[in-house]
C-alpha cells in the first residue's frame, strides 16, 4: 500500500530533482533511488536462513554466554 510522506528539500535541489526526475515524476524516480538502499531481499533471505539453521544458533548461543562470562571477569 503505497503512504504519502512530506520532506523538506533546500530549493536547489527540488528545482534539480524536478528537473531530473520531471515534474510528475518525482515520487516514482525517489522511490526507484531508495528502494535499493532500503528493501535488501537477499539480506532478509540470509537471516531468515541463518536462525533456521540451529546448529549455528547454538553455536553462535555458545559463543555469547562465554563472551558474557569473559566481560564479567574482566569487570572485577
Amino acid at each position: 500500500m503505497p503512504r504519502k510522506m512530506t520532506i523538506t528539500l533546500a530549493e536547489e535541489v527540488f528545482d534539480g530533482l524536478c528537473r531530473t526526475a520531471g515534474e510528475g515524476d518525482v515520487s516514482r524516480y525517489v522511490e526507484e533511488l531508495l528502494r535499493r538502499h532500503v528493501i535488501d531481499a537477499d539480506l532478509d533471505e540470509g537471516y531468515r536462513a541463518m536462525a533456521a539453521d540451529t546448529d549455528r544458533e547454538a553455536d553462535a548461543g555458545e559463543w555469547l554466554s562465554g563472551l558474557a562470562a569473559d566481560t564479567a571477569n574482566e569487570a572485577r
